[in-house]
């Protein structure tokens, strides 16, 4: 047989990571002996689009936070930092000075960008898009909606007051924007309850298996790291694909869990897709570290959890 005729199939690695699977194993190789139970349904709500997008008002929904220095290292290279988390809904000015932070979540830190905001909040992108017509108009705000480890608590207390704020600003469509494994549940269900509300919406997310399993009405799934999922980092180009391609879908999904691939290759080799939470390659000293620093992080956050929804 001629090497032309023979079979090329692409490395057994280059898939979407399983998150689920991925993060299930994690936790069980840390001693957490309770596997968390992912959302799922079968039923998915679809509200189609009320006019055309060139008369419709977009509102952006992040997972991200407002840079507090006073809550530790945030930045490129930063660990993860739980006393950066935030608790409420929040509603801020599309005009004021944004700088969004993703290091209160678990991101892929070896792999993803934690400088460039664009690769996680495509606001440059939608503005772009209203300046040539693809969008008639951006919301006075955008909205950062909480990572919660309850689905109850989300689909309880937060959807229903983000959505208060998508209404009190005539937003038409959203376009929401998860970060890490939880952020794209949350997301997901934030997603069903805002269409089950009329707001049509469109996930731009990279944790393919956690949005498919949960069930959303649209999905734009880019295969890059977790963090990362609006663009690559320093790349006008990318951030307006993308940003085209979830138009696109809102315009033309024909029925719920539309899901479509980004054309774009976060890298030619694949081995990144390894590194997140993989304790296959790491040592039993690294182990015993990171236990200790997920107790100390539960703690943290429980804390916050507390003085936050106390208050």
């Amino acid at each position: 047989m001629s090497k032309t005729s023979e079979l090329t199939f692409a490395p057994e690695q280059d898939q979407p990571v399983r998150y689920m699977e991925r993060t299930r194993s994690y936790y069980l190789g840390l001693g957490y002996e309770n596997p968390y139970v992912w959302a799922h349904y079968i039923d998915v709500p679809f509200s189609r689009l009320k006019k055309p997008l060139a008369q419709s008002v977009l509102g952006l929904v992040t997972t991200a936070v407002p840079y507090d220095p006073d809550k530790g290292l945030q930045g490129q290279g930063a660990p993860y930092n739980a006393a950066a988390k935030f608790y409420q809904p929040y509603r801020l000015s599309i005009d004021s000075s944004i700088d969004l932070r993703i290091a209160h979540v678990g991101i892929d830190r070896k792999n993803a960008n934690m400088e460039d905001t664009s690769c996680w909040f495509p606001l440059g992108a939608a503005k772009r898009g209203v300046a040539a017509g693809r969008v008639g108009a951006l919301s006075d705000h955008f909205y950062g909606l909480p990572t919660n480890r309850s689905q109850r608590h989300t689909l309880e207390v937060d959807a229903p007051r983000i959505l208060e704020m998508l209404q009190a600003d005539g937003v038409d469509v959203a376009v929401l924007i998860p970060n890490c494994p939880i952020c794209h549940q949350s997301q997901s269900l934030l997603a069903r309850y805002l269409e089950s509300a009329g707001i049509a919406t469109v996930l731009m997310g990279a944790a393919k298996d956690i949005v498919e399993y949960c069930g959303v009405p649209r999905f734009l799934f880019s295969d890059f790291p977790l963090g990362n999922a609006a663009a690559k980092p320093n790349d006008i180009a990318s951030q307006d694909l993308n940003f085209e391609l979830a138009l696109q879908i809102l315009e033309s999904a024909p029925t719920a869990r539309t899901t479509v691939q980004s054309p774009l290759i976060w890298s030619t080799d694949p081995a990144w897709k390894l590194d997140y939470s993989n304790l296959e390659s790491l040592s039993a000293q690294e182990i015993t570290r990171l236990r200790e620093e997920a107790e100390q992080a539960r703690i943290t956050a429980r804390e916050l959890r507390v003085n936050n929804l106390g208050s």
